[in-house]
């Protein structure tokens, strides 16, 4: 039992506890997969069968990480059994490693005759699917202009994840968009099972059905899966957590891993209750903590402990490490966010002396952030890579630009069919293709009027841009073309794309300053060749300083971490909308995810004044700030900005 020397007490006791329910919550750094691995190696030696252990994981990463360790380890025939790789890289006579919607997969295609299918069905990707409930809505003349293809589909996935079936949804609708999408979902539903096709939420949902519907199906799962281990369990949304229960047998060997000061995707499902209330659902649970970090110094596990314990909703633990204390955390306070973004490439210019770029990341709350951050790291020559979509790259980027070159030259088709319908304006494929061949004459005349009130539109925003500074000019487009109108009241995501656009205001700043008509047309200018540079800032792939969104750097670990934007109302990022206790601790444990992703040294800064729409904000520092204590942290000085001249106030 070599394997298990590597392990500390609490990682030991999590492997030798092979019988009934175990719930392991796994701080940060704490070695989870380390421990799962372990257990899995333990009960094969014990002479369990390698085929009835199951280990479900949530992305393709972790379940390719989770098979190689196995793999190495069962290499060693520690245990007595052969392992046998099939052409296809499968390993045989070893236990079933997977990712959920892979779990799925695989009961359906062992059961496809139960629900009318093969197991050659077809798995319906993003594009077809939207393509289908498209084709519904021409069908039954329903303007998708109105009632956006998109949305409709993020509903129908959201009720999916939340174990919610067309029969339900529709049996509960209380509003007419609601109808309106229980009829495209039912005939959705009808188009897939003609193709004998399946979405992705279906590879949940359908499994799930399955073990609901038949008993001698769930008992042959359980019968063969006699050991179950998940992980990331606080991420699992309903269907999940129902597939979890419907396979643990009547000996409950179910083992789960997580960590509820992790649960940062509710917006995609993520129910934390479903880790809270473990000991519910199994009373006869045994709870082992795993607080012992080996990532992080001792100053940055302070902290973050200090960060976490304020909020409520959470299995108490508190990390240690026995690693050193460390260098202290600097906290910077900035002018703006040029400055901030100066301080950030200045430090980052002298840590690659000494380090690879690609151990140093920047994290930010929202991805607007990104664009003054990227703009500091050119000047500087520091290579990067964004993880996520680049600034000018974003699609509402794009439509705003759009505007502004239709403006200049109404002879740019490619511009014209981009943004003619954004915000929706009723004009379909037919008029655009009418009014691309100058056939205007041939359409009604209230579909004339449409295209006449957008030309309108056009021309209003010319007539702007040539007596207005270009930061003007951009705010005006965003009001004028009424796509404010159209995000201001939407989805998360959809505010998101509204600040990305405030974003771009705030960028044309700088060009207010160029003579008449050059400012804009160099924004212009320097939009479209971004993109060229940006590309070859990355062609050399994996190189570079990581740039991403704190909720992007989940399951990953840098030497050295900047977190930027530390201002109240922007991390924590508060909107009106956000009442409930359950999201500010969200936003703390963010935060928290944030912390401890860095190994040796934090970097944590913030703007008293930033441009948010055009317009600059005095901004308070974070809460989070606050509640790290003083003796962890070292104020340092950002570089001045060529801004600094005068505060009005």
């Amino acid at each position: 039992m070599q394997y298990i020397e590597s392990l500390n007490e609490k990682q030991k006791e999590a492997v030798l506890y092979t019988e009934g329910p175990l719930l392991i919550v796994a701080g940060a750094g704490a070695g989870k997969t380390k421990t799962i691995t372990h257990r899995i190696i333990h009960l094969i030696h014990k002479g369990v069968d390698p085929r009835s252990i199951l280990a479900v994981t949530f992305t393709n990463k972790a379940s390719k990480e989770m098979k190689e360790r196995v793999m190495a380890m069962l290499s060693d025939k520690m245990h007595g059994n052969d392992i046998k790789i099939d052409n296809f890289g499968n390993i045989e006579n070893a236990p079933f490693v997977s990712t959920f919607h892979s779990l799925g997969v695989h009961i359906i295609k062992e059961n496809s005759h139960l629900i009318g299918l093969n197991k050659y069905f077809v798995i319906m990707d993003e594009s077809g699917a939207l393509s289908i409930i498209k084709s519904i809505m021409k069908a039954h003349d329903i303007d998708p202009k109105q009632n956006e293809p998109r949305k409709i589909k993020s509903i129908i996935s959201k009720s999916k994840g939340d174990f919610i079936t067309v029969d339900t949804f529709s049996a509960n609708v209380t509003s007419a968009f609601q109808s309106i999408v229980a009829v495209i979902w039912r005939e959705y539903e009808a188009q897939l099972k003609k193709e004998k096709a399946l979405d992705f939420d279906d590879l949940l949902l359908e499994s799930v059905l399955i073990l609901k519907k038949y008993p001698e199906v769930k008992h042959n799962y359980q019968m063969r899966w006699k050991y179950l281990h998940i992980d990331e369990y606080q991420d699992t949304n309903e269907v999940q957590y129902e597939m979890t229960k419907l396979l643990v047998g009547k000996e409950e060997n179910i083992c789960v891993v997580g960590d509820t000061d992790q649960n940062i995707y509710s917006w995609r499902g993520a129910n934390i209750k479903n880790m809270l209330h473990f000991e519910k659902d199994f009373p006869s649970a045994k709870i082992i903590l795993l607080e012992q970090n080996y990532r992080s110094t001792k100053n940055i596990i302070e902290a973050a402990n200090n960060i976490i314990e304020k909020n409520q909703y959470r299995v108490p633990k508190i990390l240690f490490t026995e690693n050193v204390a460390g260098e202290e955390i600097s906290v910077c306070e900035a002018f703006d966010e040029q400055s901030e973004a100066l301080f950030v490439a200045s430090k980052i210019d002298e840590l690659i002396k000494n380090n690879k770029p690609e151990d140093i990341a920047i994290l930010y709350r929202a991805n607007f952030q990104s664009r003054v951050i990227e703009e500091a790291l050119l000047d500087q020559q520091i290579p990067y890579q964004v993880l996520g979509v680049k600034f000018f790259e974003r699609k509402e980027i794009k439509d705003l630009l759009s505007y502004v070159r239709v403006a200049y030259n109404k002879d740019s088709l490619s511009d014209i069919k981009r943004i003619i319908n954004i915000p929706a304006r009723g004009i379909g494929k037919v008029t655009i293709a009418k009014l691309f061949s100058n056939q205007l004459n041939e359409l009604p005349k209230g579909t004339q009027i449409k295209i006449d009130n957008f030309y309108k539109i056009i021309d209003d925003i010319r007539e702007y841009i040539e007596t207005h500074i270009p930061s003007e000019s951009i705010k005006y487009v965003i009001e004028k073309s009424g796509i404010k109108d159209e995000l201001s009241h939407g989805t998360s995501d959809e505010q998101e794309r509204l600040e990305n656009m405030m974003e771009l205001v705030t960028l044309a700043i700088k060009y207010d300053n160029l003579p008449d008509g050059i400012g804009m047309e160099k924004l212009l200018e320097d939009a479209s060749l971004s993109s060229d540079q940006d590309t070859l800032m990355h062609e050399n792939k994996g190189k570079g300083v990581r740039l991403m969104t704190v909720h992007a750097s989940k399951g990953l670990e840098f030497k050295y971490v900047f977190i930027t934007g530390l201002e109240q109302d922007l991390f924590p990022h508060i909107k009106d909308r956000m009442k409930r206790k359950e999201d500010t601790e969200e936003e703390r444990r963010l935060f928290y995810v944030a912390l401890t992703r860095a190994r040796e040294k934090l970097f944590l800064s913030y703007a008293t004044l930033r441009t948010i729409y055009g317009m600059k904000q005095v901004n308070r520092p974070s809460e989070f700030i606050y509640d790290i204590p003083a003796h962890l942290t070292v104020f340092e000085q950002a570089h001045s900005s060529s801004r600094e001249k005068i505060v009005y106030l």
